[in-house]
């Protein structure tokens, strides 16, 4: 992967897609293995910058550079100088003078990420910013898919819930697609964005048939911190009328498993049932998350080796 940060998965070609999902294969074999004592991060220092709220984004980013071998600081904006007026751009200089060789950062505006990436010498990895992409999950999403089906081209993964405000969801649709994968989507109208179809997704008309034949469910969080109101009555209504049940699930093939970025609304959009069922791997997506993470820093701190 020959580049200096990683800022989206629509920039990133199938080639590197791919490098980062083997390596991050190799990684989960080594945490499942009890194997976290690593030295390819060994004298680095990595900054957490985090504008929003975070627990397994930010914990897996913390876990895997330490694993690596790495120095990690946190710094959250509402205990930092962004308090005081600081701008952006103010806090990466600074980070950069402290000799900070990663800046791992989460933003609730669209492209923050990118600006930072253009005025410090240091790695940036987006942890998510704002609609626009969140790379990283999207990454151990397929890798959770590729171990568990052996593959990625040629599955079906249906998409649903508040597609509108997510960022997984875009960053799925890019990495799934290039890999091969068909992706079908399904919300309510007021959470489903215009131009889906024209990024490959197939646009469906119910639940029943997104998920027919699909391989992978993935249900979204409704992030009712990004909304304003009005996208629909109820949680309830939405639940039975949108969410993931046993009952929508029989549409999906027998082998189907359920996924879910997380945090999730129980009973909003997915079942409890289906949470903690067989079929579930949420969990999994979790250590998933560490291994991508440290499949990332390692493959760009070999970038500049």
């Amino acid at each position: 992967m020959n580049r200096k940060d990683l800022l989206g998965l629509s920039e990133l070609s199938a080639g590197e897609i791919d490098e980062i999902l083997t390596l991050g294969l190799t990684m989960k074999d080594r945490l499942r293995k009890n194997q976290k004592t690593l030295t390819d991060l060994k004298g680095k220092s990595v900054t957490t910058l985090f504008y929003e709220n975070s627990t397994r984004t930010r914990c897996s980013f913390e876990l895997a550079a330490k694993y690596l071998g790495a120095h990690v600081v946190n710094i959250s904006a509402a205990a930092s100088s962004v308090t005081k007026g600081e701008t952006l751009i103010d806090t990466g200089k600074t980070l950069d003078a402290m000799k900070n060789d990663f800046i791992i950062i989460r933003h609730p505006m669209g492209g923050a990420p990118k600006l930072l990436a253009k005025t410090v010498k240091a790695h940036v990895v987006s942890a998510g910013d704002g609609m626009n992409e969140h790379p990283t999950q999207a990454l151990l999403d397929m890798l959770t898919m590729r171990e568990h089906f052996g593959k990625i081209s040629g599955l079906k993964v249906a998409i649903l819930g508040d597609i509108r405000h997510s960022r997984v969801a875009k960053s799925n649709l890019y990495g799934l697609k290039k890999m091969g994968a068909e992706v079908t989507v399904f919300a309510p109208r007021t959470l489903m964005p215009a131009g889906l179809d024209k990024m490959g997704a197939k646009v469906c008309r119910s639940r029943e048939e997104a998920v027919e034949d699909a391989d992978a469910v993935m249900g979204l969080r409704i992030q009712l911190e990004r909304q304003k109101g009005g996208n629909f009555p109820s949680l309830g209504e939405y639940a039975e009328f949108y969410g993931v049940n046993e009952e929508i699930m029989k549409h999906a093939k027998k082998n189907a498993i359920v996924m879910h970025p997380g945090p999730v609304n129980r009973g909003v959009e997915l079942t409890c049932g289906l949470i903690d069922g067989d079929v579930s791997r949420i969990e999994d997506q979790v250590l998933s998350g560490v291994a991508i993470r440290m499949a990332v820093l390692k493959l760009l701190t070999e970038k500049n080796q």
